[in-house]
């Protein structure tokens, strides 16, 4: 039964693969002269029908795969029950596609609700409430039923959050057919349905072809000799690895498997193995070229090309990585640690092998950087990895490995789906009901004019909104909250948007629900809370990029090249001591006063931007060097000894 579930979800990621590279498709066949010989074959789906053939095809699979209780349901086969719900959601959704041109041609809160359009709607939004539960998150379940509730009960409230009355056809209407203003059929879903779905497409078959293999012996060949090997090769292979993937747990789960029971042999404790893991798979989403879907809806939402996206995140995410790599050093030779087995360690040769399965990559950041479309350049670089795949016997996918990566990518949109469906209806509430407005009125007031107060209160919003939720959907709702008032303060709107996903990230590895801690604290056998608090020191460079972003515009590659090389040395030197702090050791063993020290310069350095830029770089320029040039004013006396 499970094979041929899995057969229907390869079935439906080759439609997606199909109608998402319609125009990519078109665009050939024109170029060949072949546009009149296959006029209505091919072409690009209505945008409406895309959708409602989006969740129509891909919610079904969360009932069918995912059991109502997960050790008294059946985990072998999907109940009666299961079934009847699979069939039941999809009935909405096919109205949708069914009706795309009605509902395009509807006035929206004026065409009065149809009794066959208001439970359909209430279906819909039941079984999209138990799809989130059992698939992505309950946590987001709840938010998205809160969200409904308020839509209700804000008239009954006072003071910011009264609102005009909204009767439960009202709220439904919002919620399932009003697609402009958001909901489940809304902009957000169509993103998924066609950009993103590609981007999934080409995350699977790149891992079906090997690149995960590519990514993990290159990862041991360059750090594997080195004092503390393993959690740099977690760095290395998670920061590769993520960026393709753009799912934080299934990083830890993917890389964490190999990598933390390594560091743990070579004598990390298993807390501290925990959290470079954590820490490092949930930067993949900050890596560029794909940086996972939320970055797609940021380039929806704000109109700004992909292309400007990535190379604006480039330099943030290379310091993010060079924090963890810089602590998880100076780690390692505080405790002493070794490198790796050399018999464990890939030679070039073998890295080499697999080399040409970097082409697919290239074609993507290629055709991004030309500015081509997302859908373009996903589907040119799917058709490029089953090709680069089949130039080496080793790498070639079969039938077999070509339907697993089919249906393993129908089985993360069927997630992503129900988490952005989610969204979208807490979004088109947030909208209706004037929320947004409140809430911005709110943080105002409370920052009181200051910008620096501000981000401040924005970071929590972000990190207590995305405790326990997927990215794309707390990147979703952060933004729709927090950027609108971040440009009333004369933020520009990519750094803006870029804050928000930043926190919306990192919230993944912050206590006290880091999913991406729980993960690797799984796999590490340690306890989730000290794992997460180590996931958080390791990833503290995100705090520290997110604000940059706003005060330091070099690290967008804004500016002249001074001004960008100038802002990159001053982060890089301040991640490199506050590193050194928590770890306790520099060029030797620090003492705890000069660790202390160490953090709280770093910590002036990254956030004083009260300081000019050559200020801030002669203090922490000064710092490292007193401190590497005299380590013994500045280590313990037993390790003088």
């Amino acid at each position: 039964m499970r094979a041929l579930i899995l057969g229907y979800a390869a079935l439906v990621a080759l439609a997606h693969l199909w109608l998402g590279g319609a125009s990519a498709i078109e665009l050939l066949v024109r170029t060949l002269g072949m546009g009149n010989a296959l006029r209505g074959v091919i072409g690009v789906p209505d945008p409406l029908e895309m959708r409602g053939f989006h969740l129509a095809s891909l919610l079904p699979l969360v009932f069918l795969l995912y059991p109502a209780r997960p050790g008294a349901s059946p985990a072998h086969r999907p109940s009666a029950l299961d079934w009847l719900l699979a069939v039941a959601c999809t009935l909405p959704s096919l109205y949708i596609l069914v009706h795309a041109q009605d509902i395009n041609a509807r006035m929206e809160f004026i065409d009065p609700l149809t009794d066959l359009q208001f439970w359909l709607g209430l279906v819909a939004l039941v079984l999209l409430l138990e799809a989130i539960r059992r698939a992505v998150a309950p946590v987001l379940a709840i938010i998205v039923l809160i969200a409904l509730v308020y839509m209700h009960v804000g008239q009954y409230m006072g003071g910011i959050f009264n609102t005009r009355p909204f009767d439960l056809h009202s709220i439904v209407e919002t919620a399932y057919i009003v697609p402009i203003v958001g909901g489940i059929f809304g902009p957000l879903t169509g993103i998924v349905a066609s950009t993103i779905a590609m981007f999934i497409l080409f995350g699977a078959f790149i891992q079906g072809s090997g690149t995960g293999r590519l990514f993990s012996t290159f990862g041991a060949a360059v750090a594997g000799r080195y004092a503390g090997g393993p959690a740099k090769v977690a760095v290395i292979t998670s920061g590769l690895f993520g960026t393709m993937s753009g799912s934080t747990v299934s990083n830890v789960v993917t890389t964490g498997a190999i990598t933390i029971p390594m560091m743990k042999r070579l004598g990390y404790r298993p807390a501290v193995a925990g959290g470079v893991e954590a820490a490092a798979s949930t930067g993949g989403a900050l890596m560029p070229p794909v940086m996972g879907a939320a970055a797609f809806v940021m380039s929806e939402i704000t109109q700004i090309p992909y292309g400007d996206i990535i190379v604006a995140a480039a330099i943030g995410a290379v310091l993010y990585y060079f924090a963890i790599f810089v602590s998880v050093h100076f780690e390692a030779k505080r405790l002493g640690l070794s490198a790796m087995p050399e018999e464990e360690i890939p030679s070039w040769r073998e890295v080499a092998a697999d080399l040409h399965l970097v082409i697919p990559i290239g074609v993507l950041v290629w055709l991004l950087m030309e500015r081509w479309s997302g859908n373009f350049a996903a589907f040119c670089a799917v058709i490029a990895s089953v090709v680069a795949a089949a130039l080496k016997a080793r790498t070639r996918m079969n039938l077999r490995a070509v339907l697993d990566s089919l249906s393993s990518a129908a089985c993360t949109m069927a997630l992503l789906a129900a988490a952005v469906a989610g969204a979208g209806v807490i979004t088109s509430a947030l909208t209706v009901t004037g929320l947004v407005v409140a809430f911005g009125g709110i943080v105002k007031g409370l920052a009181g004019g200051s910008l620096a107060l501000l981000c401040v209160l924005l970071m929590i919003t972000a990190l207590v909104l995305g405790m326990g939720v997927p990215t794309t959907p707390a990147y979703i709702i952060t933004a729709a909250l927090g950027s609108p008032i971040l440009r009333e303060y004369g933020v520009d709107l990519l750094p803006a948007h870029l804050f928000m996903f930043y926190f919306a990230v990192l919230a993944d590895a912050t206590p006290p629900v880091a999913v991406a801690s729980y993960a690797a604290a799984a796999i590490a056998g340690a306890n989730p809370l000290t794992t997460g608090l180590h996931a958080l020191r390791f990833a503290l460079a995100g705090f520290v990029v997110g604000y940059a972003f706003i005060y330091d515009q070099g690290v967008m590659l804004r500016g002249s090249l001074f001004t960008i090389v100038e802002d990159s040395l001053v982060l890089a030197g301040a991640l490199t001591l506050i590193g050194a702090g928590f770890a306790r050791h520099l060029r030797g063993k620090l003492t705890m006063p000069a660790a202390i020290g160490a953090v709280v310069v770093g910590g002036i350095v990254a956030f004083g931007h009260m300081l000019s830029t050559d200020a801030r770089l002669l203090l922490v320029a000064g710092t490292l060097a007193v401190m590497a040039l005299a380590p013994r004013l500045f280590s313990p006396r037993e390790s003088l000894a």
